[in-house]
């Protein structure tokens, strides 16, 4: 690990970076040492994405310095704060997956001859570069032919040999099984022994445990805990990210965790569905007037869960049961058919429509479901969309209101309609409250409440634990793309499922 007595290799001091009215990161002091691997955590919002942005110049600081090596810098550009040795490997990696892996190593710095490629020594370099990560792989064959943990290493030795000073890495294991998350960290020391600077950005505390030296937890664009890892315990770390208090009074029995209903009322019944580099086989029952919650941090696994159940992503493991009978989920068109429902998370990207009007938004669920070839008449969509404006307390003028010219709360309340008019049994809320007022607020969790007393069933996530524990029947909690166990009756509070994401 490196000396901290050492001068900081980065440091920024009282960054601070503002879109508008909202301070996306406040006065954040960050040191970052030669020879150390340092994690940044934090829940949607934190300030994460921002603090990297600035440091790599996509974002212009309003306030603040960032230094290297004690000395000002204020990169423009990506492209200036890799030439001053900062470098950023993604998630989404930025590579071209048809060039080979030599030419990826060496894009827009290939060893010329004559005017042209030298392909033999680009091959040469390149083999020698990769076997320095002890990686076995053709150095001429297309980097798509590898896997993902594969191309993340490509990308971080092209990144360590344009720069070689600091590198940063953001949420580099999140497509990785556990076999090629070891591979990465191997990287990951090897680099360290060699004094380069690693900045993590990850969701997975028990990586972030196993690879990381020190943790800087931001929480709303503000710096709240630097801390080394051996020093910072797990339990107080949730607690740094998530603003409450963990208490210790909590009893240790785990009895009524594993309780399970018994009865023939469930309406849906997984078992260990899951999905390679997605997240591990879990089981899940949800039965009919039955809100079950889903608890874990940012990147616990909670969304993946919606996306495999849903059809949108696709398991390799595991059996779905709907009343009873085994079926197969491969699109949300199957999942539609079988009455499921889902409000997603990002309602400007995934849910509503915003140049349709709120009648053109509250009947394409049903329309897709009796299929297009049976097409609602206008009367029909007029009736419809009156119905739920009224039901749902809707606040438009009319009917032919552009939903994208709504209130973030009224548009979920149109999004819940779209799904309602179609007559779900099923129903999956990610994140129904998120980036709305309280009285939406309130009356969305009505909404829920109301439903679950007509007998359908509900798989909610949110991150806000009061509401899971107000609300849920049962709570299934994640960590780091597994479920941890699920809890029923007085298990239900906020310290249990804090206590529960905190433990080792």
């Amino acid at each position: 690990m490196a000396d901290t007595q050492q001068r900081p290799l980065l440091q920024t001091e009282k960054l601070t970076k503002t879109f508008g009215s909202v301070n996306a990161l406040s006065e954040v002091d960050f040191n970052l040492y030669a020879g150390e691997v340092h994690a940044v955590l934090g829940e949607n919002g934190a300030g994460k994405s921002t603090l990297i942005k600035l440091i790599t110049g996509v974002y212009r600081k309003d306030a603040g310095s960032i230094l290297l090596e004690g000395q000002p810098i204020e990169p423009h550009s990506p492209h200036e704060a890799q030439a001053m040795g900062i470098s950023t490997v993604y998630q989404e990696i930025n590579l071209i997956p048809t060039l080979s892996v030599a030419e990826n190593l060496y894009l827009g710095r290939q060893p010329m001859r004559w005017g042209m490629i030298d392909t033999r020594t680009l091959n040469t370099k390149a083999k020698a570069l990769i076997e320095t990560y002890h990686l076995d792989v053709d150095v001429t064959r297309s980097l798509s032919n590898y896997s993902i943990a594969v191309q993340q290493i490509v990308a971080i030795a092209r990144g360590v040999d344009m720069s070689a000073k600091i590198l940063i890495l953001d949420e580099p294991t999140a497509s990785l099984d556990a076999n090629e998350v070891q591979m990465l960290f191997d990287v990951i020391r090897l680099l360290k022994a060699r004094g380069i600077a690693i900045l993590l950005i990850t969701h997975f505390l028990d990586q972030v445990y196993q690879i990381s030296d020190r943790i800087t937890v931001l929480r709303n664009g503000e710096k709240v805990g630097e801390h080394k890892v051996a020093d910072l315990p797990r339990r107080q770390l949730i607690s740094l990210m998530l603003g409450r208090e963990l208490l210790t009074t909590l009893s240790d029995d785990r009895s009524k965790k594993s309780a399970t209903a018994t009865d023939t009322s469930a309406f849906l019944d997984v078992q260990q569905l899951g999905r390679r580099g997605m997240l591990y086989p879990l089981d899940l029952r949800v039965d009919k007037g039955e809100i079950v919650g889903l608890a874990g941090l940012l990147g616990s696994g909670r969304t993946e869960v919606v996306k495999l159940i849903f059809g949108i992503d696709h398991s390799d493991s595991g059996t779905i049961q709907v009343k009873g009978e085994r079926v197969s989920l491969n699109s949300p068109r199957q999942a539609v058919q079988h009455d499921f429902a889902l409000c997603p998370e990002d309602r400007k990207v995934e849910g509503i429509i915003p140049d349709l009007t709120v009648r053109e938004n509250i009947i394409l669920a049903l329309q897709a479901k009796q299929g297009w070839f049976k097409p609602l008449s206008r009367k029909q969509q007029e009736e419809l969309a009156l119905q739920m404006i009224e039901a749902m307390r809707i606040a438009t003028p009319d009917t032919s209101k552009p939903a994208g010219e709504l209130s973030g709360g009224n548009q979920q309340k149109v999004i819940l309609a779209r799904w309602l008019v179609s007559r779900p049994e099923f129903l999956i809320l990610d994140e129904p409250t998120r980036g709305i007022d309280v009285g939406a607020h309130a009356e969305v969790i009505q909404i829920m409440k109301r439903l679950c007393s007509e007998g359908m069933a509900l798989l909610v996530i949110s991150s806000e634990l009061a509401e899971v524990v107000d609300y849920s029947h049962r709570v299934v909690v994640l960590r780091d793309r597994k479920k941890l166990t699920e809890l029923v009756g007085d298990d239900i509070n906020e310290q249990m499922i804090m206590q529960t994401i905190a433990e080792p």
